[in-house]
């Protein structure tokens, strides 16, 4: 090949990488192509039937390895014009390509299993999907938002947060959460996790003991240890944390996900709630409740929150638009109980950690207008499709083999496996499919629960789900007999 020529996609070499996928292959070489730009910029890409010939890959593998690409940007895919290059790949992708190639990879401060969620990825779609709220609705509402702020508000970042996304928050949280709160008991964060650093760092003490669930949201016990408390993992049952294993435990800090618990999607009783509200009475512990997708209800409306029935005002409820909205918006609030506002509020002033003006007043222009409501419906309606239809396709091509728990709200469910299936093998086999597959024991500290797997739905296609829907029921239907 002469020097400086591009090449078809066709041209391309069969990827061969030992101990990877071939969906990673697959996806890695694609990349790669057009950040060294051997495929040229707005060159066509051949079909996923044409290149999995070349290949010798399922076209369904490639299905997935297309929209990895087009979710983060290197691809457009059209209907009727097939796939193209991006017209323009940033330099800063190009310069990166290489630029730390020599440099040891970082270690991770957090669980892996906690960071690998990703758009149109089977099954690791646990988030938002983007598509449905445009950067063109998300660019007007920008501009409406700063058209509407005053000069001074645009003069300084508050620690507090822009009023007016406060005022509407609290509205907002009165009608669909229950939670009678003010303004002022509002403080709008950087998200959930932002959320959960700042508490952590203002309330413990190095040696301190947090409770958290057992399976649970790993990250949140990392930025705990990190804040130099100790951990208590408290055992769950199929209605979310056991409040009688709170008697024995001496606390100062509990964190929960009371409404749809992660991962194993358990909706916390009432009567527990109030079971764990008197243990932080008694014991003057503070909980955190985690409401990180409550506005995905699909049997009828959620229980009214945790913080609705707190009357001594010992729980920080905290909730984020990332999981509502997109997950690059990293804007998400706290109610805090008076006693540690401002502690709170003096941490953000210090550490120069409050959130931009101008996306405040975006996120407050798009509830006032109504917008944010009607987003929440055409989503919560497009995740129940797309929850049924795998489900439905499950249900039909394999049945007996598993059972579903969690699937009554949230943008994933878990699925229980039949005794006689060897998690580990059906993992194994999933990813040689391009299904990528998270066990349940990845999410635990202590517990040792049976064979399940957690499925994230949200963020895929109907034709996403249709597909990985039949590969993995004709896996589970295949079986794979303990060892």
């Amino acid at each position: 090949m002469s020097r400086g020529r591009t090449v078809l996609a066709l041209d391309l070499p069969q990827p061969v990488m030992p101990g990877a996928t071939k969906l990673e292959a697959g996806y890695q070489s694609l990349r790669d192509a057009i950040l060294e730009q051997r495929l040229a910029a707005d060159s066509l890409l051949p079909s996923t039937r044409v290149l999995a010939e070349r290949w010798h890959m399922a076209r369904g593998t490639l299905e997935v390895v297309y929209e990895r690409l087009r979710a983060e940007g290197y691809i457009v895919r059209r209907s009727g014009s097939g796939s193209r290059v991006c017209a323009v790949v940033p330099d800063r992708l190009l310069a990166a390509a290489g630029a730390g190639a020599s440099l040891p990879a970082p270690a991770p401060s957090v669980p892996s299993a906690e960071t690998r969620v990703r758009v149109g990825v089977p099954f690791l779609a646990r988030l938002p999907d983007p598509a449905l709220f445009s950067a063109q609705a998300w660019a007007r509402h920008l501009a409406r938002g700063l058209a509407s702020t005053a000069a001074a508000d645009l003069g300084h970042a508050t620690a507090q947060g822009l009023p007016a996304l406060r005022e509407h928050l609290a509205t907002y949280l009165a009608r669909h959460r229950g939670i009678s709160c003010s303004a002022e008991s509002l403080i709008i964060t950087h998200g959930i996790r932002d959320t959960l650093d700042l508490v952590a760092n203002t309330v413990l003490r190095a040696g301190d003991a947090v409770a958290v669930e057992d399976p649970g949201y790993l990250t949140a016990g990392a930025l705990f240890e990190q804040a130099g408390a100790r951990l208590q993992p408290l055992a769950l049952d199929g209605d979310g944390l056991i409040s009688e294993g709170l008697e024995a435990v001496d606390a100062r800090l509990l964190y929960l996900t009371p409404a749809h618990q992660s991962p194993s999607g358990a909706t916390l009783p009432v009567s527990r709630r109030l079971a764990i509200l008197a243990w932080a009475e008694r014991r003057a512990a503070w909980v955190i409740e985690d409401d990180y997708d409550s506005e995905f209800n699909y049997h009828g409306a959620p229980l009214p929150a945790l913080k609705a029935l707190d009357r001594d005002e010992r729980v920080v409820y905290c909730g984020s638009f990332n999981k509502t909205l997109f997950a690059g918006l990293r804007i998400g609030y706290l109610i805090a109980p008076p006693a540690l506002r401002g502690a709170l509020l003096a941490r953000i002033e210090a550490s120069g950690r409050a959130v931009g003006v101008v996306e405040q007043a975006a996120v407050a222009q798009l509830i006032a207008s109504g917008a944010f409501l009607r987003h929440l419906r055409i989503a919560r309606q497009a995740y129940q499709q797309r929850r049924d239809l795998l489900l439905d396709i499950l249900a039909k091509g394999a049945p007996g083999r598993y059972r579903v728990q969690g699937e009554h709200a949230g943008l994933h469910c878990l699925l229980a496996l039949d005794d006689s299936i060897d998690e580990g093998a059906l993992c194994d086999r999933a990813a040689q499919e391009g299904l990528l597959l998270q066990p349940l024991r990845q999410f635990c500290r202590q517990a040792t629960p049976g064979p399940a797997v957690v499925l994230g739905y949200a963020a895929l296609t109907l034709a996403q789900v249709c597909l990985a829907g039949r590969q993995l029921a004709a896996l589970l239907r295949e079986g794979h007999p303990g060892r």
